[in-house]
């Protein structure tokens, strides 16, 4: 992106997976937005960042450095381990720097509370980086539901699956309890916030969580049940051991049903170094993935009919920061909604230890 005179500069803190894969090439993509500053001791990686983002853009080895130049910046986006969100969080709100914080945004829901009121008392944003609302097949559920075509949803299912037999260490497989690590906390925040989303409020929680792989210390195989508020009953997969893959979506509601197999494309995409800017469209998927509506029919057998799928839209959570913080649009996703959804992983982490259902 060619950097504008009035475009808001962005410190990112974190340069693994997270920074290098999502965050700096969305930041990049976003009219409005530059890249100024990437946080990592890695020489490696600001190499990396350096290659990809121009040798103007700058490093710095600690996080402080940014708070003692928090003038030359307009944002903060925290893509560093689970355990530092809420102290970095908590740095840039107090150096008077609007934040984004990827999710989690906390270990607990009153955490994330006390970082809402932090931000709320300074007058400043504070964003959490839930990327999957703008999934493909959450974009085309969402619009289901929302045209009524589904009728009135009773049950949905969610899968975010995947094998991987060998664990691959880490922070984020620690077992630890500081690291916030294990799969309830990592993928069951993507889709917790979704079914929060689409249905509601929590009313009451039900969880198995184990840890099936050899040398594996964290969750590495759960699964929540999430009664709503209004009726609805969500049934939500994460695992790392799944030998055979389910669908990732099947909603079923009083007029007919939607079924939805494979993950959004735009990860992968990002992974292999391709950008939203490149040449073709972003985040669309071919017709053969496409899932089905219809009733009584299964869709493995062509029963029902292919609902195209809308395309995933990753971009628009950074443009959406961007038009926030110029005061042309609302905060994408509020640290109170965060919080609405910790109250489920905590209750789902407690339930799984207790063997019990958390009513909320």
């Amino acid at each position: 992106m060619t950097e504008g005179t009035n475009d808001l500069r962005v410190g990112l803190i974190g340069y693994g997976l997270a920074g290098s894969v999502f965050h700096a090439p969305l930041i990049a993509a976003t009219e409005g937005l530059a890249l100024d500053t990437v946080v990592t001791s890695n020489t490696e990686r600001q190499a990396q960042a350096r290659a990809e983002f121009g040798d103007d853009l700058r490093c710095a080895a600690d996080a402080d450095e940014l708070w003692a130049r928090a003038d030359e910046l307009d944002l903060i986006v925290v893509a560093s381990p689970n355990k530092t969100h809420v102290p970095l969080a908590t740095a840039a709100l107090k150096a008077g720097l609007p934040v984004v914080v990827d999710k989690p945004l906390a270990g607990t829901a009153a955490e994330a509370r006390e970082l809402a009121a932090l931000a709320d008392e300074r007058g400043l944003l504070l964003s959490v980086f839930q990327n999957r609302r703008w999934d493909n097949d959450f974009r085309t559920l969402r619009k289901l539901i929302a045209d009524g075509e589904l009728g009135d949803v009773w049950r949905f299912e969610s899968r975010f699956e995947r094998w991987r037999p060998q664990p691959k260490g880490g922070w984020r497989e620690s077992g630890d309890p500081e690291e916030i690590g294990g799969l309830l906390y990592d993928l069951g925040s993507h889709v917790v916030d979704q079914a929060l989303v689409l249905f509601g409020p929590a009313v009451r929680v039900y969880a198995e969580a184990d840890v099936r792989r050899p040398g594996a210390q964290a969750d590495d195989d759960t699964f929540i049940a999430v009664t709503h508020a209004g009726g609805v009953r969500s049934h939500l997969y994460v695992s790392a051991t799944t030998a055979q893959l389910g669908p990732r979506f099947r909603a079923l509601g009083s007029s007919a049903g939607y079924v939805k197999y494979g993950l959004d494309p735009q990860e992968a995409a990002l992974r292999e170094g391709k950008r939203p800017a490149d040449e073709g469209p972003w985040g669309v998927e071919p017709e053969a993935l496409w899932g089905r509506v219809g009733a009584g029919e299964s869709p493995l057998t062509g029963g029902g009919r292919p609902e195209p799928t809308l395309p995933g839209d990753y971009p628009a959570y950074y443009a959406a920061v961007a038009a926030a913080l110029r005061g042309e649009g609302d905060n994408p996703v509020t640290a109170l909604e965060a919080a609405a959804a910790l109250d489920v992983l905590e209750a789902a982490r407690r339930s799984a230890h207790e063997g019990v259902a958390v009513t909320l």
